[in-house]
């Protein structure tokens, strides 16, 4: 049986948001999730990946970004979304039992989960399901710099189709922040991890994740 969900709802400053938590019995981890910039945590690829995550004995908690809970479709700027990391965590601390939390997100959730912790917010490590280096097109113009301070563990998951983030460049990035970056790549995915030729559900594709992410969790308990 799949382990049960369950809605919450936290604070953010003066603001309130949705969330969904995902606790098997003894989890050997926490992680937090955060959507990207198009789509909120109910996308099925989000959906995907925390259920099979849980498979793997992490426990999972997923939110929307107050712009997302608004119904509206231009993302938050880096404060409001820095000060919602920093509340998710806390909760995430309050549901779990002292396991390693770790924080996670698609694309613009996982940058700002990077930018959360460059600028002081405790977590166990950091998972990039698809890093936004740059805007496609632009690689001139790259969101690195914030990276180069962070000293946790970090997991890179990237496409080699990706056109947020050229593979030379991202891996130029990942050998300058040193041993405590790993990059992955999955081979033929785009930004949404999507293998052209290969017909499968998003939430198949977040799922086909897990393995990898649970596996770097355990080698740096």
């Amino acid at each position: 049986m799949p382990t049960p969900e369950t809605s919450l709802r936290i604070a953010v400053n003066e603001l309130e948001i949705s969330a969904l938590s995902i606790r098997p019995d003894n989890p050997s981890a926490t992680l937090v999730m955060a959507h990207g910039a198009g789509a909120g945590m109910e996308h099925p690829f989000l959906q995907g990946f925390a259920e099979a995550m849980a498979d793997e004995g992490v426990a999972t908690l997923r939110f929307n970004f107050p712009y997302r809970e608004a119904g509206r479709r231009f993302p938050d700027r880096p404060p409001l979304a820095i000060a919602t990391w920093r509340a998710v965590m806390d909760r995430a601390t309050e549901l779990g039992n002292a396991e390693p939390l770790w924080a996670s997100g698609k694309s613009f959730g996982g940058r700002m989960a990077s930018m959360a912790v460059a600028e002081g917010m405790p977590a166990r490590g950091l998972v990039y399901l698809g890093y936004p280096l740059h805007a496609p097109g632009k690689p001139e113009k790259l969101r690195d710099e914030h990276l180069y301070g962070v000293t946790v563990p970090m997991l890179f998951l990237q496409g080699t189709r990706d056109t947020f983030a050229t593979p030379e460049l991202l891996e130029g990035v990942v050998a300058r922040i040193g041993p405590t970056a790993t990059l992955q790549w999955c081979e033929g995915g785009d930004h949404s991890f999507a293998v052209k030729g290969v017909k499968r559900g998003a939430a198949e594709v977040g799922a086909s994740l897990a393995p990898a992410v649970a596996a770097f969790l355990r080698a740096n308990p």
